[in-house]
């Protein structure tokens, strides 16, 4: 394969296009296959995409859009955009997707499985944790080897919480640390015992930084969590923010950064919890999932956990995952 970097993306709706746009624009690709059902579609976005390779500052990226699950074979990665998402005025509960996504999930996860073994597997449908547990699972069952396989998980929320919090203190938000940790969803928690700013632990940000009320950490959880509803009123749909946590994990594959990140995959008994997906701290390489932390969370922050772990099985309960092979 040599330097060649091959990125394959399924579904071109609004995230999928958004990604595909992403690693153009982050020059993470030498050729972007586009997979979807549409094939206008898919064809209109390979083709808008391509004109922007005209430009001085682009690269020369090949561009493909099909319908043929065979593009997947010599592909270093393989992002999941497929399913239905949340529409404005809907209930915001990612988790009702459930069932029919688990469906979409086994179907486009075994059609690529036909051509690879080897690529890296991102995935971004929702419900995020669901999907995530689908695809782990049947992975486990045909050979395919589950550190390969990641979901985007609260990356999204953790970039969100930054935002906000920057937001609140009037700071860069890349100088914020600290993790949106469990489901990609309604479950999701901050990890206030593992937040600061820039080296200041969380207590004294008040003290350092400008601001115009004390941290209110209940307020900026309900933030977090409403915000993805409010984009998604107002606007139609999210995206952006979801491409760019894809690409944060592209860009880590590709480079074998070894870089820490709040990353969707199976839960082999960390703080007692199996049969889930959540998102954990996870070092992400070349090779995929290096590592899983169990970070020294509070007693009140392990039962969150505990609680995004139960909301999820939940929704896999009741996604009729027997259909499908799996439990």
């Amino acid at each position: 394969m040599g330097n060649r970097r091959k990125i394959v993306v399924v579904g071109t709706s609004n995230v999928g296009s958004a990604v595909v746009n992403k690693l153009a624009d982050f020059q993470l690709a030498s050729e972007i296959c586009l997979i979807d059902l549409n094939q206008d579609k898919a064809w209109g976005e390979a083709t808008d995409s391509s004109h922007a390779t005209a430009c001085v500052y682009s690269t020369n990226i090949k561009f493909r859009a099909t319908s043929d699950y065979s593009v997947c074979k010599g592909a270093n990665i393989v992002i999941i955009c497929a399913g239905p998402s949340i529409r404005p005025g809907e209930t915001p509960d990612r988790l009702k997707l459930a069932g029919t996504n688990a469906k979409i999930m086994n179907s486009v996860f075994r059609a690529i499985a036909e051509h690879t073994k080897e690529a890296v597997i991102i995935l971004i449908t929702n419900p995020l944790d669901v999907a995530t547990y689908v695809v782990s699972k049947i992975a486990e069952q045909i050979g395919y080897p589950t550190n390969l396989i990641m979901g985007t998980g609260t990356m999204l929320e953790t970039y969100r919480f930054r935002r906000i919090l920057a937001n609140k203190y009037e700071v860069d938000p890349k100088n914020i640390n600290g993790y949106v940790l469990g489901e990609h969803g309604n479950a999701a928690f901050v990890a206030w015992s593992l937040t600061g700013c820039a080296g200041f632990p969380l207590e004294k940000l008040d003290e350092y930084f400008r601001h115009t009320e004390p941290l209110d950490k209940k307020a900026v959880e309900q933030e977090l969590i409403q915000v993805a509803y409010d984009v998604i009123n107002r606007k139609g749909y999210t995206n952006t923010g979801v491409a760019m946590a894809a690409v944060r994990f592209v860009k880590s594959v590709l480079y074998d950064e070894h870089t820490i990140l709040p990353c969707s995959a199976l839960m082999n008994g960390e703080y007692g919890i199996t049969n889930v997906a959540l998102s954990m701290p996870r070092m992400v390489c070349a090779d995929g999932l290096m590592r899983v932390f169990e970070v020294a969370l509070t007693d009140e922050e392990i039962e969150k956990m505990i609680a995004a772990a139960k909301s999820v099985r939940s929704a896999l309960d009741g996604a009729g995952l027997e259909a499908i092979g799996i439990k």
